[in-house]
């Protein structure tokens, strides 16, 4: 184990994990869903046939064309070229000891709420979970994960985080960024009702379809447009959460956005207040400036984190923000936009302010106790 007790060790907010194979995951599966899996296959791969075979140029999510394969770090690929992030000994090595990560906050990204059969999706995301408590949680204490819930169905996932909340490696509940529908709408409410319940932020991953464009102005023609371009699907979640006065109803409700950048955040808060003063007779249960809001309930990771030219301006950037506490480092493991801990933040940065984001912010956000690393790390 990596040597905790050095002053650098980190907390990473984002590491996907993944399995060997389908069969990896088809194992956790119940008898019955795993011969509807091996009759009809499930959503991605159908798609995926039906696009290559009949050349429909639909999109119904993360389908253009990767710069790498798998979108990850040419030298993530184990010894036995599984895929990145597949073998837990190897994601020790090159993550977890290289770096002195002391908690790694697992994210996977296996398409559970994108099912278009939502009583599928809550199964796969059942065997998700339970071959992350076998595979990765029980052999490796650094680790912690995120529920996977089929959240298109709260019913269903509320379920699922009750059915595992009691463990306390499970440290948030997963969405992704792209939804049915905005999630500040009703539909969502009984899951933020449970996130609160169990004290379990919700953790809004980059990425989904949600059965629309992935712009407001239509689809675009290259991943570029579609990574550059995601920051403007979290800008339309933190509206809707707020101005749908989710925080008002649940207002210990927490919320981590998870690869989706800032430095948007500021302009965003300076609109929505204009708005909101001049406004508000329509949203009479918004009783706070939405910056308010805004700065008590939603968490930020890093990557990929806006860098301005001048890097003395980040921290001009982080004054507009005024959410000091509320950044949380993060690699995005195994991918090719990966940050480097020593690379992440700019040079220069004040002392405290870069340990509240490599460290603080995580341990105060998650409840984490690194005291059990520190006395590994000297046993």
């Amino acid at each position: 184990m990596a040597d905790v007790r050095r002053a650098e060790w980190i907390v990473d907010c984002d590491v996907h994990n993944a399995p060997v194979s389908d069969s990896a995951l088809r194992a956790y599966l119940p008898a019955e869903w795993r011969a509807r899996r091996d009759t009809v296959g499930y959503l991605a791969t159908a798609w995926q046939q039906y696009r290559e075979n009949l050349g429909d140029r639909s999109y119904m999510g993360a389908e253009y064309p990767r710069p790498t394969p798998r979108a990850s770090r040419v030298d993530a690929w184990p010894p036995s070229g599984n895929p990145p992030a597949s073998d837990l000994d190897f994601t020790r090595s090159q993550l977890l000891d290289s770096w002195n990560v002391a908690f790694g906050v697992l994210n996977p990204l296996l398409g559970a709420a994108e099912q278009l059969n939502d009583e599928y999706g809550a199964a796969l995301a059942s065997a998700i979970n339970d071959w992350q408590i076998a595979e990765w949680l029980d052999p490796e204490p650094r680790f912690r994960a995120s529920i996977c819930v089929a959240y298109e169905d709260a019913d269903l996932a509320v379920a699922e985080v009750q059915r595992v909340a009691g463990d306390p490696r499970f440290c948030q509940i997963q969405m992704l960024s792209r939804t049915r529908e905005p999630m500040g709408r009703r539909r969502y409410w009984k899951l933020y009702e449970a996130a609160v319940t169990h004290d379990l932020p919700i953790g809004v991953h980059y990425g989904g379809w949600g059965g629309h464009p992935i712009t407001g102005a239509g689809y675009p023609s290259f991943y570029i447009e579609d990574s550059g371009g995601m920051a403007t699907a979290f800008q339309a979640q933190v509206t809707s959460l707020v101005l749908e006065g989710v925080f008002e109803r649940f207002p210990t409700l927490k919320v981590v956005l998870i690869e989706g950048g800032f430095a948007w955040l500021a302009p965003l808060m300076w609109r929505m207040d204009r708005a909101w003063k001049r406004l508000r007779a329509e949203v009479p249960d918004i009783t706070r400036p939405p910056s308010e809001v805004i700065r008590s309930n939603i968490w930020f990771t890093t990557q990929p984190m806006e860098e301005p030219p001048t890097p003395a301006d980040f921290e001009t950037l982080l004054g507009h923000l005024d959410m000091s506490d509320r950044i949380m480092f993060s690699t995005d493991y195994p991918h090719w936009d990966f940050d480097s801990p020593t690379q992440a933040l700019p040079p220069g940065l004040d002392a405290e302010m870069r340990r509240r984001i490599m460290r603080e912010n995580a341990v105060a956000l998650y409840g984490l106790d690194p005291q059990p690393q520190l006395e590994a790390a000297v046993g």
